[in-house]
C-alpha cells in the first residue's frame, strides 16, 4: 500500500479518535499507564535490552528481576522517566527546543550511562550492521541546529511524515554517543503528541526490527518513504488499539429471566 494511502487511512482513525475524546480521567491515566511500559519495552528491546514486556511492568513497579543485568533494570527506570518528560513536554505551549532534546537524553541515559547523559558526541561513532558513517563529531552542532532549524519549516507537513523524517535524520546525526535511537523515538513520538496523533510503538520483532533498520538505511541512502510508512503503521496499530478498547460493548441477543430467589437455606 502506498505511504499517501496508510496516512489517509490513519487519519480516519485518528479523527474517531478524536470524536471519543476527552476519555475519562481514570481511562486516560489506564492507557498511558499502558503505554508508559509498552514504549518502554519496546524501545529498549530494539536496542537489545534482555527484559520482557512483563518483566518491565514487573521493574517499573520497584522490583527486581534475578538473572537480569542492573543495567537492564537501569534502562527501563531511565526510559519510563524520560517517557513521562514527553508527555510533560507536549503539554507546553512552546517550540520543541535542542535544549528540551537534550534534556530528554539526559533522562534515557541519566542512571545507565550519566557520563555521556545530554552531551553531544565529542568522537567518531559507527553504526553497527550500517553502511552509514555519522558525521564528524565537529559537524554535531551545526547539524542539530540544521535539523530544528528545518523541523520549523516542516509545520504544514503531515504530522506523521514529519515525525518520521525528524527520527530518521536525528539518527543519520547521531549526535550522542549512546541512546540515539531511544531519545529519536521519544522526540518523534513527542511531535506526535503534540499534533493528537497516536504514538508510534516500533515492535522489537526481528521481522519488525529488521524493517525499521533498513528504512533507516533507504533514508541515508536518499529513499525517504520507508520510514513514513513504517511510522504510519506504528500509529495505526495504536490507534487500532484505543479504539478497540473504548468501543461499546455489545449488549447480549437475548435476555435472561431473573433467577426465583429461595427463601431458604443455602445449597
Amino acid at each position: 500500500m502506498r505511504t499517501e494511502e496508510l496516512l489517509s487511512r490513519l487519519d480516519q482513525k485518528v479523527l474517531t479518535l478524536n470524536t471519543a475524546r476527552p476519555l475519562p480521567p481514570a481511562s486516560l491515566q489506564s492507557l498511558r499507564d499502558w503505554l508508559r511500559v509498552e514504549a518502554t519495552y519496546t524501545s529498549n528491546a530494539i536496542e537489545g535490552n534482555a527484559l520482557s514486556r512483563h518483566e518491565t511492568t514487573v521493574v517499573l513497579e520497584g522490583m527486581t528481576i534475578g538473572g537480569k543485568s542492573l543495567r537492564d533494570h537501569l534502562e527501563a527506570v531511565d526510559h519510563a522517566e524520560a517517557f513521562d518528560y514527553t508527555y510533560d513536554l507536549a503539554s507546553r505551549n512552546t517550540p520543541f527546543t535542542e535544549a528540551d532534546l537534550r534534556s530528554l537524553h539526559r533522562l534515557v541515559l541519566q542512571r545507565s550511562q550519566p557520563h555521556y547523559a545530554g552531551r553531544y558526541r565529542d568522537v567518531q561513532v559507527w553504526i553497527s550492521g550500517s553502511s552509514h558513517v555519522p558525521p564528524a563529531p565537529v559537524e554535531v552542532p551545526a547539524l542539530m541546529a540544521e535539523l530544528f532549524a528545518d523541523l520549523r519549516a516542516m509545520s504544514e507537513e503531515h504530522p506523521v511524515r514529519r515525525a518520521a523524517l525528524f527520527h530518521a535524520r536525528l539518527v543519520s546525526i547521531h549526535p550522542f554517543v549512546d541512546g540515539n535511537g531511544r531519545t529519536a523515538r521519544l522526540a518523534s513520538n513527542l511531535l506526535l503528541l503534540r499534533d493528537r496523533y497516536p504514538l508510534a510503538i516500533i515492535q522489537p520483532t526481528p521481522e519488525a526490527r529488521a524493517l525499521y533498520f533498513k528504512a533507516l538505511q533507504d533514508f541515508n541512502e536518499g529513499d525517504r518513504e520507508p520510514i513514513v510508512a513504517i511510522f504510519a503503521e506504528a500509529c495505526e496499530r495504536t490507534a487500532d488499539f484505543v479504539l478497540q478498547s473504548i468501543a461499546p460493548q455489545k449488549k447480549p441477543s437475548h435476555t435472561r429471566q431473573p433467577k426465583q430467589i429461595d427463601s431458604g437455606r443455602d445449597r
